[in-house]
C-alpha cells in the first residue's frame, strides 16, 4: 500500500481520533452516507478507525427520491462489503405529493431534504451525527466547528457554537440537543482526492469521465438517467458528451462538467486546476444553503 505524505496521514490520524472520541461519548451514533465522494472517504476511515471488527455504526441515506441509480447501487454495494448496516429514509409524504426539484424548488428541498434528515435522525434517535462536509466546499461551510451544536428541532445557531482550542472537542448535549459532526473539515478537495488516489478508495463511476446523454438547461450539462423525464413536462434535447461530475446530489439540479479525465490522476489533474467551488455545480445551493442549515438540513 502507498504511503501517505504527513499532511495527509495527519489529517487521516485527525479524521479517525473524531470519529473515536465520537463514538466513545455517543450513546447512539449514525454516519450520513450520500454516496458521494466525501461521505464514502468519510465511511472508509470509519472501516480503519474500527477495524478488524465490523464498524460500530450505521449507515444512514437520505433518499429524495431523485437519486442518480448509480448512486443507489454504489450506496447498497458499498454497505454489503464494509458490513455497515444500512438506514434509507423517505419522506414518503413528499414522494405522494410528487415534489421535485424543478418545479418545486426550495419547496422540494425543505420536504425532500431537511425535513426528511429530521425524521429519520428522531425517528433513530440519533444524538451524534458523522457527515462528511468539508470547510472549503461552501462560505456557510466554513462557519462551521467540527463538533457542531443542534439544538431541539435541528436548527444551528452559528454564533453559538463552541470553541475547540488544540483539538478538544466538546461533547456535552443538553436535553434535546444532538451534535453535527464533521472529521473532514480540515481537508480541501484536493487532500480528498489525493487520499482516494493513495488509498485505491472505490468511487461512484459518475465522478469519472464518460458519454452520457445530457440536456442542457440553463446552460448547465444535466445527464438524464435511462428511462428518466426531466420534470416538469419541458422536452429538451438531448445529446452525448464526455461528461463527469465533481459533486453528487439530486439529478435534474446536478450538474456535469465536460472531461475526458477517465481515471483518477486525470480527476486529480482537474481538480488542482479549477477556479470555482466544486458546489456550483449544484443549481439548487444558490443563496440558500444558510438558511437550509439553520432549518436543520446537514
Amino acid at each position: 500500500m502507498t504511503s501517505l505524505p504527513p499532511y495527509l496521514a495527519e489529517l487521516e490520524a485527525e479524521a479517525i481520533y473524531i470519529l473515536r472520541d465520537g463514538l466513545s461519548e455517543a450513546t447512539n451514533p449514525v454516519i450520513l452516507f450520500s454516496g458521494g465522494k466525501d461521505s464514502t472517504v468519510l465511511a472508509e476511515l470509519a472501516v480503519r478507525a474500527f477495524a478488524p471488527a465490523r464498524p460500530p455504526l450505521p449507515l444512514l441515506h437520505v433518499d429524495s427520491s431523485w437519486e442518480f441509480p448509480e448512486v443507489l447501487a454504489f450506496r447498497d454495494a458499498f454497505a454489503e462489503r464494509h458490513g455497515f448496516k444500512l438506514i434509507a429514509h423517505r419522506n414518503e409524504d413528499g414522494v405522494a405529493r410528487g415534489l421535485n426539484p424543478i418545479e418545486h424548488g426550495d419547496v422540494y428541498t425543505t420536504v425532500m431534504r431537511t425535513d426528511a434528515l429530521k425524521q429519520a435522525l428522531d425517528l433513530g434517535g440519533y444524538d451524534v451525527i458523522f457527515g462528511g462536509a468539508r470547510r472549503d466546499e461552501e462560505r456557510t461551510r466554513a462557519k462551521e466547528r467540527i463538533v457542531s451544536v443542534r439544538e431541539p428541532g435541528h436548527g444551528w445557531e452559528p454564533r453559538r457554537q463552541r470553541p475547540e482550542l488544540w483539538n478538544n472537542f466538546n461533547w456535552r448535549m443538553s436535553q434535546g440537543q444532538s451534535l453535527r459532526v464533521f472529521p473532514l473539515s480540515n481537508w480541501t478537495e484536493a487532500d480528498l482526492w489525493t487520499y482516494i488516489l493513495l488509498r485505491d478508495i472505490p468511487l461512484v463511476p459518475l465522478y469519472f469521465a464518460k458519454e452520457r446523454p445530457i440536456i442542457t438547461v440553463d446552460g448547465v450539462k444535466i445527464v438524464l438517467p435511462e428511462g428518466s423525464r426531466f420534470p416538469g413536462g419541458t422536452v429538451l434535447p438531448i445529446h452525448t458528451e464526455s461528461v463527469r461530475f465533481r459533486t453528487l446530489g439530486c439529478w435534474p439540479v446536478t450538474g456535469a462538467i465536460a472531461s475526458q479525465s477517465e481515471d483518477l490522476e486525470g480527476v486529480i489533474r482537474e481538480t488542482l486546476l479549477a477556479s470555482h467551488s466544486e458546489r456550483e455545480g449544484r443549481v439548487s445551493d444558490s443563496g440558500s444553503l444558510e438558511a437550509q442549515k439553520r432549518s436543520g438540513y446537514f
